[in-house]
């Protein structure tokens, strides 16, 4: 089996902005990262709803579509059912894993930061915390009420990142694409993962 670059997992939930979280991974794919990848039945709604496409919800079956979307290499893209107790990142004696929740649905934040743990992406990022590994979740949601925004704290506290779904302009975007790469570009800086889909703060457009 090829030898690829450590693993990230992501994980979409219901909020609106799955079009960030497919494009982050195949941008982890194109660098040769393993992807684990966990999609919720919302998320799977929100997909058919925003992009026009329907992506299986079986396991197997999702991660062959995905592969063949990003153009991956065999085993690269693992995917992970909602009580796939057996999965490496529902323990913290699993294989380490950065990890993605993006976008992230305000229940998700909720259950997140309340430590629910009713499902495997929330007990993944409840791994993630205990296990004080990097974890970077992206809501996307307008306004925010007080709940949300103390949830928000709560998890910046325990050095949980925070990344809103709000792409800049300063890098004078021409199309959607381009501001979904900002966001993207922002989650990778977070992981520590080269790229060069936006220039840096400073610098010249390729």
């Amino acid at each position: 089996m090829a030898a690829f670059k450590p693993p990230v997992t992501v994980a979409l939930t219901g909020a609106s902005g799955a079009q960030y979280g497919l494009r982050l991974i195949d941008v982890l794919v194109k660098a040769q990262h393993e992807v684990w990848v966990m999609i919720s039945k919302a998320a799977h709604m929100v997909i058919a709803t925003e992009m026009d496409i329907s992506l299986p919800a079986q396991p197997q079956r999702l991660t062959k579509a995905l592969l063949e979307r990003s153009g991956g290499a065999d085993g690269q893209i693992r995917c992970f059912g909602r009580e796939d107790w057996m999965a490496p990142v529902a323990s913290g004696s699993g294989a380490p894993s950065a990890m993605v929740i993006c976008p992230c649905s305000t229940g998700t934040l909720s259950a997140v930061a309340t430590g629910a743990s009713n499902n495997l992406i929330e007990r993944a990022a409840d791994v993630a915390i205990k296990e004080r590994r990097t974890l970077v979740m992206v809501p996307r949601e307008t306004p925010f009420s007080p709940i949300h925004l103390e949830h928000m704290l709560t998890l910046s506290r325990l050095g949980v990142v925070v990344l809103p779904a709000a792409p800049g302009f300063y890098h004078q975007p021409t199309c959607i694409d381009d501001l979904i790469d900002f966001i993207v570009a922002r989650i990778l800086n977070q992981l520590g993962i080269a790229h060069a889909l936006v220039p840096r703060w400073g610098e010249e457009k390729p």
